[in-house]
C-alpha cells in the first residue's frame, strides 16, 4: 500500500513538473553537463524562454 502511494506521488510530481515547464530547466542543465558547457543561470534561462515565446507565438487548436 505504501509503495503505491509513493509511486502515485512521484507520478503527480512528474506530471506537475512537465505541465509547468519546470523540467525544461533540468533537461537544459543535464544537456550542458553532458556537453561540458557552462549553463546560463536559471534566471537567464527563464528570460530566454520567455523572450523566445514572445517572439515566436504559436496558436494552438483545441
Amino acid at each position: 500500500m505504501r509503495s503505491a502511494v509513493i509511486r502515485a506521488g512521484r507520478g503527480i510530481l512528474w506530471y506537475l513538473r512537465e505541465a509547468t515547464g519546470e523540467a525544461k530547466w533540468h533537461e537544459y542543465a543535464d544537456r550542458c553537463r553532458r556537453q561540458g558547457v557552462t549553463p546560463m543561470s536559471r534566471r537567464e534561462f527563464e528570460r530566454h524562454r520567455a523572450d523566445h515565446k514572445e517572439q515566436n507565438p504559436q496558436s494552438r487548436c483545441c
